[in-house]
């Protein structure tokens, strides 16, 4: 199968590291998962990592890799640096950052900045992800969930404006390091409960009022014995809510967005668009969307030209 081999692609992020190995097509050939994210690769050495990997796999020498995500901070391996939107998305292989690595070509993709005086913002990783989707004629807007949820809107293969919304990292804050964390250890959401809805709505109708409504999960644990599994599933429903009411209140209605989600994080949010009344939802696998976005990019930048790698 490795004869088919023609380039590797990387996620490597603050705290874990994805590769695939790909034929010319795009098909994965092979896959690496690890622990391996910016602290543990800088002590390391990340083209020490790097090699590691593509040891396991018996990956030779001469191999182009292309990789995206925070391996290009200013905390990773080179810098890779914004470019400002609005950008068009077929520019990023071009414009990528070479890696100084002995043993193949490495590029890492740049991220986005929006240097808006009002709303400044940065993405690094995420725009890999829309990559496909512009390639593929998308525009309109785009939701991308994580610990810092990107909303995105598209215009004709560019990325006009985007924001992110903190809603993954205040989850786990408020779940693990508040006056909330004894009323909701130990629980679980359940996207179709009447307790995650209930958020939701809460918060869709009166966002202002959410740091009201997170202590009022500590209260109803104190005073009524609030189950964890539903204080949870509110918790988290306040928080998507909230954020969707931000997003509704920055670019209009959220009918026709993309969600670019996998797993949990894509049932829930389905569930809290179709409850603030957005139609026509799509959805696309995040996991999915950063390989082909990276395999595009591999593609224009590698392999323009017959032959061999540039």
């Amino acid at each position: 199968m490795m004869s088919a081999l023609s380039h590797v692609i990387v996620d490597w992020g603050t705290s874990s590291f994805r590769l695939w190995t790909l034929d010319r097509d795009g098909r994965v050939l092979a896959e690496r998962r690890s622990g391996d994210g910016l602290a543990i690769s800088g002590q390391r050495g990340f083209e020490t990592v790097l090699e590691s990997h593509l040891a396991a796999l018996g990956v030779p020498g001469g191999v182009p890799v292309m990789m995206c995500g925070m391996v290009g901070s200013r905390a990773g391996w080179v810098e890779a640096a914004y470019l400002d939107a609005p950008v068009r998305l077929d520019e990023l292989a071009a414009r990528s950052t070479i890696a100084p690595a002995a043993r193949r070509p490495v590029r890492i993709l740049p991220g986005i900045a929006q240097r808006s005086p009002t709303h400044p913002d940065v993405i690094r990783g995420e725009e890999t992800q829309l990559l496909p989707l512009a390639l593929d004629g998308q525009s309109g807007l785009v939701c991308m969930p994580g610990t810092h949820s990107k909303w995105v809107r598209l215009a004709d293969g560019a990325v006009e404006s985007f924001a992110t919304f903190m809603t993954g990292e205040l989850f786990q804050l408020l779940r693990t390091a508040s006056v909330v964390k004894p009323a909701v250890e130990g629980g679980e959401v359940d996207a179709d409960g009447a307790a995650f809805a209930d958020g939701v709505a809460a918060a869709l109708a009166e966002p202002e009022s959410a740091t009201n409504r997170f202590f009022e999960l500590r209260a109803g644990w104190l005073l009524a014995g609030t189950a964890s599994d539903d204080a949870l599933a509110r918790l988290s429903g306040l928080l998507i809510g909230v954020e969707l009411a931000g997003a509704a209140r920055r670019y209009g209605s959220l009918s026709g967005t993309v969600l670019v989600a996998s797993g949990a994080a894509a049932t829930l949010y389905v569930r809290a668009l179709d409850i603030g009344g957005a139609d026509d939802v799509v959805v696309r696998d995040a996991e999915a969307c950063v390989r082909e976005g990276l395999h595009a990019a591999a593609s224009i930048l590698f392999f323009q030209r017959e032959g061999t790698p540039r």
